[in-house]
């Protein structure tokens, strides 16, 4: 880009000496042969990768912006030569020189790729902060020794010690000590979270109090800010549906443009003086209106400045700056970005369907309620605690806390059944605790005083778990799974934004209801197993909703792929990185309500990024028609179109999410 200005610049104010001041350096046909050589150097030296574009893509039948260029700068070339022929009396023409226009032309079209390829770099700069908050240093324990070695000399299992205001090293789990962590670098919440011995922290961020040891977990490209900075790097790379329909267009826009700046040519040939009508029209008050040129020369004027014009260069920058930016801004707000379609699919979403537990709830049911039906209460408490202590699933971990068993008897047999319980083989007794389809399916009776009391429990909001010995009911337990503090607002916030929002659990109907009244859901779907969310998501989309899925990210995986938009929530290095195309840091509900006003501020710098790189062409067409553009201020106003895009789109990053 330099080089091109360096040539073209001493050309521009020497043809500008001899079309305003009338001032001529040299004779006519030295001054033309300096300026095809400059003009030629600018055109088939930093321009030949352009030529080079528009060569290929004219070979593939598929014209790009680029041949508009490369016709208008060559056939600007093209009237020197011809003119110089002229001089010499090899032939007979007057046509008027437009070489030195052929070099500013190029000359601004390589500034456009500049300023393109430095708003790229720009719009990246949430990649550059985030690799630079790693820490370089660690102090580490050795051979019960306390040394600080290089970051990248570390092992997993190495003990780091952190002390206040400095940056975590790795991403560990605290095994020592107490400290406040600041972690907004990657959620974007501003308060510090307590951090104790069995967290686990992320490498990054600050412990602002307290002193800790961190045993070492991952390290390197495993560590979850480097996998962070590739989830942005990925989602800038990408593409968005409405970028296709703007290929689309070019696809089309060229070659209309190509045979428009033809017509333009061939009309000003045959009809000169209706057109020098309209030239003359405005020789006053525009005044770079040229109206002493021969008919051909006019005509030709006229071409080059429809060519010029209609070069929609911003076009390619409309769309990725602004998903550069967003997706930079979304990380230093804890929402990630996976895939650059969920922008565009997530502000056309029409329903959110949220997973309940450890959705918009904590994730830890608690039992609150124990109902002997009969026999002894501390035996059935051992034997349903050994019971549910091969079982993985979260109110199976609620009931060995609340029992407090610890030597528990030995168990036999055990089985899961997805969705409904679990059976085992205790002391020679069958047990099984789960709900009513587990008791039907093997026969057990609930007779009325049994199905009254758990009835009860579920209209109470309770998660009712049946237990039975040898096919007789003994107790009743309810479960409960307290809502997230958040969930009410931002349930309340989604429906003011006017999408329509649904609940989609493995609960009991009762006790899912009770669940939703709380947290505000017009709909609830429940008693669906976790094998059946992504078929519910998938009725759903062919009813014609456009479905975002909000979930863990781990459990409700297949309903999150299933999903137009998959949204999962997760906390520091548990996050199910893979879950969702857009991933909520730190768990936190409100996370959805930034997610959205991010989607939809960034699609709609998209739309304006659009309407601004083909507002000046479709303005300045019908002026270029009729002579009143000059070429150069066509390439001016086409490097203002790429300077308004960036700048509309860096607008982005001063939004408050």
């Amino acid at each position: 880009m330099t080089r091109s200005w360096f040539v073209t610049l001493p050309l521009m104010i020497w043809m500008f000496l001899e079309m305003i001041f009338g001032i001529h350096l040299l004779p006519s046909l030295a001054m033309e042969l300096i300026m095809i050589a400059g003009a030629g150097y600018v055109i088939f030296g930093p321009g030949l990768p352009t030529l080079r574009s528009a060569f290929r893509s004219s070979l593939s039948l598929t014209p790009n912006m680029d041949v508009l260029i490369a016709l208008g700068t060559l056939a600007s070339l093209a009237t020197g030569l011809i003119v110089v022929g002229s001089e010499l009396g090899l032939i007979e023409s007057r046509f008027y020189s437009f070489t030195g226009i052929a070099a500013m032309i190029m000359a601004f079209h390589l500034t456009g790729r500049y300023i393109e390829t430095k708003a790229r770099g720009r719009a990246s700069e949430a990649i550059t902060k985030l690799l630079t908050l790693e820490a370089k240093t660690a102090r580490v324990i050795r051979n019960g020794a306390e040394r600080e070695v290089p970051v990248n000399e570390l092992t997993v299992g190495d003990v780091v010690i952190v002390r206040p205001g400095e940056t975590i090293p790795v991403d560990g789990v605290v095994v020592d000590g107490r400290a406040s962590v600041d972690e907004s670098m990657m959620t974007g919440e501003p308060l510090p979270v307590v951090r104790k011995e069995g967290d686990e922290v992320i490498g990054g961020t600050i412990n602002a109090e307290g002193s800790v040891r961190v045993q070492t977990a991952r390290l390197g490209e495993d560590t979850f800010l480097n996998r962070v900075v590739r989830l942005v790097e990925d989602a800038q790379a990408s593409r968005v549906p409405i970028q296709d329909f703007a290929d689309r267009i070019t696809a089309v826009f060229v070659p209309v443009i190509l045979v428009l700046s033809l017509l333009t040519f061939t009309v000003w040939v045959l009809f000169p003086e209706s057109m020098r009508t309209l030239l003359l029209f405005a020789e006053g008050a525009i005044p770079w209106i040229i109206t002493d040129l021969d008919p051909a020369s006019q005509a030709f004027f006229a071409a080059l400045a429809v060519l010029v014009i209609a070069c929609p260069c911003a076009l390619g920058l409309a769309t990725p700056t602004a998903l550069m930016v967003g997706s930079g801004l979304g990380a230093e707000n804890g929402i990630l970005i996976r895939k650059g379609e969920a922008i565009q699919r997530l502000s056309e979403v029409t329903a959110f369907v949220f997973d309940k537990t450890g959705t918009l709830t904590e994730g830890k049911p608690e039992v609150e309620k124990w109902v002997t039906i009969e026999g002894d209460e501390n035996r059935l408490k051992k034997l349903l605690a050994a019971a549910e202590n091969f079982s993985e699933h979260p109110v199976s971990r609620a009931i060995i806390r609340y029992t407090g068993t610890e030597q528990m008897p030995e168990t036999d047999q055990f089985q899961s059944f997805t969705g409904m319980g679990v059976q085992a083989l205790v002391q020679n007794s069958t047990v099984l605790a789960g709900n009513e389809d587990l008791m039907k399916q093997f026969n057990v009776d609930l007779d009325r005083a049994v199905s009254d009391e758990a009835d009860r429990l579920k209209q109470n909001g309770y998660t009712t778990i049946i237990m039975a010995v040898d096919n007789s009911v003994k107790a009743l337990i309810g479960v409960r799974d307290a809502i997230k503090k958040e969930t009410p607002a931002m349930i309340s916030s989604v429906r003011q934004m006017g999408y329509k929002t649904m609940m989609l659990t493995g609960d009991q109907e009762k006790a899912a209801r009770q669940i939703a009244n709380e947290a505000g859901v017009d709909e609830v779907i429940a008693g669906v197993k976790p094998d059946q969310k992504a078929s519910v998501i998938r009725d759903l989309k062919k009813s014609g909703s456009v479905v975002a899925m909000v979930g863990d990210g781990i459990n409700d995986a297949p309903a999150l792929s299933e999903a137009d938009v998959g949204i999962a929530l997760g906390t520091g290095t548990d996050i199910a990185i893979e879950a969702g195309s857009i991933i909520l840091v730190d768990g936190n509900p409100a996370g959805i309500v930034r997610a959205i006003t991010l989607s939809r501020e960034t699609f709609k710098k998209i739309r304006q990024n659009l309407f601004w790189a083909f507002f000046y062409n479709v303005v300045m067409i019908p002026v270029a028609v009729i002579g009143w553009m000059h070429p150069v201020l066509a390439e001016i106003a086409m490097a203002l179109s790429s300077i308004n895009v960036v700048g509309n789109s860096r607008r982005l990053q001063k939004k408050k999410l």
